[in-house]
């Protein structure tokens, strides 16, 4: 199918444009118009990116389906998919139409919200499809204002104290980032990021106001993009937005943040920050693996303390996020696949707990850990539901969260062994968090009175979880459904890392 990448990222667009020109009316009918336009929009984009992913040579490791037209300033409308960015499309396409069936009671300006959404499901697909440093910025930023939106509109109380927040600090972040891409431009000639993998940027030490910069253009071009993409993911300490925008955001919100919004900073560091910057890489890891296994320790622990059940699951995915930039920088083939596993893992079982999460604040208004207890009594298919991707969070062996966890560890331990031996700790301070929260929100006697009327799962809320149960569970017993896929590009990856490192870089990478 031609242009077969396009369609799938602006099919979501098309189908918001005629929900705002076209449909009339706030009335009921309206509202469940508007529902079943971008359900049945976020549905056929799935059912067509299958034609992406049966149509993908894994064996090449180059870009695939690739699209070009010239655009603007030499710049290019250029589309393409490889091995790291197929899977996160189709993460996109698969968790879109979920969102958008779990937002099915929402009542307020019902139309305005399935565009919001329609229209970030095309920025992110956007972000993993751009082969153009212009357009990639284009869809990484656009993506802030619907999810702005989001936030800010259909939110809970201090909604507008999180979207700001939000806006800022992945904005501001990514300011830096925009004046890295100019200087790239003007050092290679080219926004083209096929090209641009292929130039050698300059790693020569030069001196800035004063200080010798080890690394020369590439160490200031890295920090420019770690800026952006360690906000995104979040690292520590930069981090502070997301919890706030978890809490805030309704659940549809909160799904789509944590299952493919944070996905971006790590695919921008797979995508830039090491094969364009080796060298800038090679010198950093260490401190960006620090930074990682703080995030893990530190997020876990705040974890332990909390009272509202988002904001533990937001801490958590801080947590997680950590295992998959230590797995990244630790720069060897089982530490990139498990950061790359982990994060699609991370996606079909945080979104899952962000809804287990919607479905009883539906009932109760309140994701107040104390308001709850004892749920296993009048709703055991949620206490059922709930324990499962509990324990795909812990990392579990069988769910999918076990192959992404023990991979990145297997990779640090290669790359430093006191990195692995902390970084192992969260494993067992997740399994404290996740198993102290589960306690006190489904186990134990039914004790107050507003608990004893709550209804268990719906049919609707069932089909919802069912795929998600079934991905988790199937990528944990058959891990090459993912690794088969990515293997080859991230073995082209360390290579070309590797064969771009100057000779002293090399042994040291060696001796890790």
């Amino acid at each position: 199918m031609d242009n077969v990448l396009s369609i799938v990222t602006f099919l979501p667009t098309m189908a918001a444009l005629v929900l705002a020109l076209i449909l009339r009316g706030e009335d009921a009918v309206a509202q469940l118009n508007a529902k079943r336009v971008a359900l049945l929009a976020t549905v056929v984009t799935f059912v067509i990116s299958l034609f992406v992913l049966f149509g993908f040579d894994a064996s090449d490791t180059g870009f695939q389906m690739v699209e070009e037209h010239s655009w603007i300033m030499g710049m290019k409308y250029k589309m393409g998919v490889d091995g790291i960015s197929v899977l996160f499309v189709m993460l996109t396409t698969a968790l879109m139409p979920l969102a958008i069936w779990s937002a099915w009671d929402v009542k307020l300006r019902v139309k305005e919200y399935m565009i919001a959404f329609l229209l970030l499901e095309t920025l992110m697909l956007g972000v993993f499809c751009a082969l153009d440093l212009m357009l990639f910025y284009l869809f990484f930023e656009g993506g802030l204002i619907p999810m702005f939106l989001i936030i800010g509109i259909w939110g809970g109380k201090n909604r507008i104290y999180a979207a700001f927040k939000f806006f800022l600090y992945t904005f501001l972040g990514s300011v830096l980032m925009l004046v890295a891409m100019v200087a790239m431009y003007i050092d290679a000639g080219t926004t083209d990021i096929v090209q641009l993998l292929a130039h050698d940027f300059s790693s020569e030490t030069i001196k800035v106001l004063g200080f010798n910069i080890v690394g020369g253009f590439q160490t200031l071009a890295f920090l420019a993009f770690f800026a952006s993409f360690a906000v995104k993911m979040p690292m520590w300490p930069v981090h502070t937005w997301l919890p706030d925008a978890h809490v805030q955001a309704p659940t549809a919100g909160s799904v789509v943040l944590a299952a493919i919004l944070l996905k971006m900073g790590g695919y921008g560091f797979l995508r830039f920050s090491i094969p364009m910057f080796p060298v800038a890489s090679a010198n950093l890891a260490d401190f960006v693996m620090v930074l990682s296994v703080i995030a893990i320790v530190y997020a876990s622990l705040v974890a332990l303390v909390q009272e509202d059940m988002k904001k533990l699951i937001a801490y958590s995915s801080v947590a997680h996020m950590g295992y998959v930039t230590a797995g990244i920088f630790s720069m060897n083939q089982q530490g990139l696949d498990g950061a790359i596993f982990q994060m699609i893992s991370h996606g079909f079982v945080s979104g899952a707990l962000f809804l287990c999460v919607g479905v009883i604040y539906d009932r109760m208004h309140t994701r107040e850990i104390d308001a709850f207890g004892g749920l296993v009594n009048r709703m055991p298919a949620y206490a059922l539901v709930f324990m499962f991707f509990t324990m795909a969070n812990v990392g579990l062996p069988g769910t999918s969260g076990f192959i992404g966890e023990f991979l990145t560890l297997v990779g640090m331990f290669q790359a430093n062994t006191w990195i692995a031996l902390v970084a192992t700790s969260g494993v067992i301070f997740s399994a404290a968090y996740a198993l102290w929260l589960y306690r006190r929100v489904v186990l134990g006697d039914l004790i107050k009175e507003s608990l004893k009327a709550i209804t268990d799962l719906s049919a609707r809320e069932k089909w919802i979880f069912a795929p998600l149960i079934a991905m988790t569970l199937l990528l944990g017993v058959y891990p090459a459904l993912v690794l088969d896929i990515i293997s080859p590009s991230v073995t082209a990856l360390i290579d070309n890392y590797h064969a771009a490192l100057p000779a002293d870089l090399v042994v040291e990478a060696a001796s890790h």
